[in-house]
């Protein structure tokens, strides 16, 4: 059974390395870094501050900076509604521009044999400088092998998340990724990434390739 997963994972890593070797020559490399602390209020409760930076025109300017803080309910083992508020600052054209972004989220997650799924919902209202406010909702589908690997309980995993502009009606953004999530020390956990973004700009789209790395206190 583990030589079966380990063949699903390497095989959809490859298609994820073709299709980033496919569109690399108008995508830019990114670095993405996230820091984060969770507090458990209850057995039901938790709060959470994520904060992010991202690093653009291969990896050596900042564009980009997410503080983001919310609390969720474990409604049920298998369903998580959360609510949230982020603030975004990102460059363009030399300036920085202030994004106000509260979202409403419901998680579902289920397993089967060796297989743990997530299938993340997220609504958000886009309050945004300059531009037009919008309404986005947002779809995560995720899988992870629930085998620990190493002693540092690593876990590798895909997932895919689409974005659409509710306003408009239409897709115009989607994100697949692949990674490990794994346990450093205890109440720290680490997550290690690669993800390929393809964005519609224009009449165009346009991709980045990015290499995350997110580290989570757990309290």
């Amino acid at each position: 059974m583990k030589k079966l997963m380990v063949m699903i994972l390497i095989a959809c890593l490859g298609v994820m390395t073709g299709l980033a070797a496919f569109a690399s020559d108008d995508g830019d490399w990114q670095f993405w870094s996230l820091g984060g602390m969770q507090v458990n209020l209850s057995e039901s409760w938790k709060a959470g501050l994520e904060q992010q930076f991202r690093l653009g025109d291969n990896m050596v300017k900042l564009y980009y900076r997410y503080t983001d803080f919310g609390i969720a309910w474990r409604a049920t083992p298998w369903f998580i509604l959360g609510c949230d508020y982020a603030q975004i600052y990102e460059k363009r054209e030399g300036d920085w521009k202030e994004e106000n972004r509260p979202h409403l989220n419901g998680t579902f997650k289920w397993s089967w044999r060796k297989f743990g799924f997530e299938d993340r919902n997220s609504i958000e209202r886009r309050i945004r400088e300059g531009r037009e406010n919008i309404w986005m909702y947002r779809n995560k589908l995720s899988f992870a092998i629930l085998t620990n690997w190493t002693r540092f309980l690593f876990r590798p995993y895909l997932a895919d998340e689409i974005f659409l502009i509710v306003d408009e009606g239409k897709l115009y953004r989607n994100r697949l990724a692949g990674g490990f999530k794994g346990q450093l020390v205890e109440h720290l956990q680490i997550e290690a990434y690669y993800l390929w973004q393809s964005s519609e700009k224009g009449d165009n789209w346009t991709d980045y390739h990015v290499v995350g790395v997110k580290l989570k206190a757990a309290l």
